[in-house]
């Protein structure tokens, strides 16, 4: 891969990673509840997810998932179901009293919890599959050895979205740290990022 090819990787993955998603969501709701540092689990979980989706692609399976309509949808549909089931869950949660002196969030999920949602959510998205099967190519040589340029394109991928969900996401939540110095603004926060994982939800359904 050649540093030209490779700037337009960086270029291309700042893009994706800044585009909001399931993903963007999962992260700002883990910053809110749990803090900024811990958040980082849930970004982890995603990063293996996009580990995955690039070998999935790598070995092919992105292609038959693209030209199997029934795999897709069952996919998208699962996909669309855990959303809303986060969605859903956020919303009805319990909140917790949280003193307004406090501005260190009460830790009420393990790491591997978070870890395992952040990579669900990113797994069970097949349009990543089928993305990543047209976005991998511009920038793998077929007359060079692969392996080198998939862990290099893997490398990009993983450290720039980290950089973006840690310091831009992450970090944007604290913005709305005063608003959950009570019970009622905490329920309402947990509102909107609960309809905003269902939107995510139906948009994975309707749009095409």
């Amino acid at each position: 891969m050649t540093v030209t090819v490779w700037l337009s990787l960086v270029v291309a993955c700042l893009v994706i990673s800044l585009t909001p998603g399931a993903g963007a969501i999962n992260t700002m709701t883990n910053a809110l509840n749990e803090g900024w540092r811990r958040s980082i689990w849930g970004i982890i979980g995603q990063q293996l997810a996009l580990v995955v989706h690039v070998a999935i692609v790598a070995a092919g399976v992105g292609l038959l998932v693209a030209r199997l309509p029934w795999l897709f949808e069952t996919i998208r549909y699962l996909g669309a179901a855990y959303l809303v089931f986060l969605g859903l869950r956020l919303i009805v949660a319990r909140v917790p009293d949280v003193s307004a002196q406090d501005d260190i969030p009460r830790t009420t999920e393990g790491r591997w919890s978070m870890l395992g949602r952040g990579f669900w959510v990113n797994l069970l998205n097949p349009k990543a599959i089928v993305f990543f099967l047209a976005f991998v190519p511009q920038f793998i040589r077929l007359d060079l050895d692969p392996w080198p340029q998939y862990l290099l394109l893997i490398a990009t991928v993983v450290v720039i979205d980290i950089v973006v969900m840690w310091f831009v996401f992450a970090a944007a939540a604290r913005t709305f740290r005063r608003l959950t110095a009570t019970k009622a603004g905490q329920r309402r926060l947990n509102l909107v990022f609960g309809l905003l994982f269902i939107a995510v939800a139906a948009l994975l359904l309707f749009v095409h």
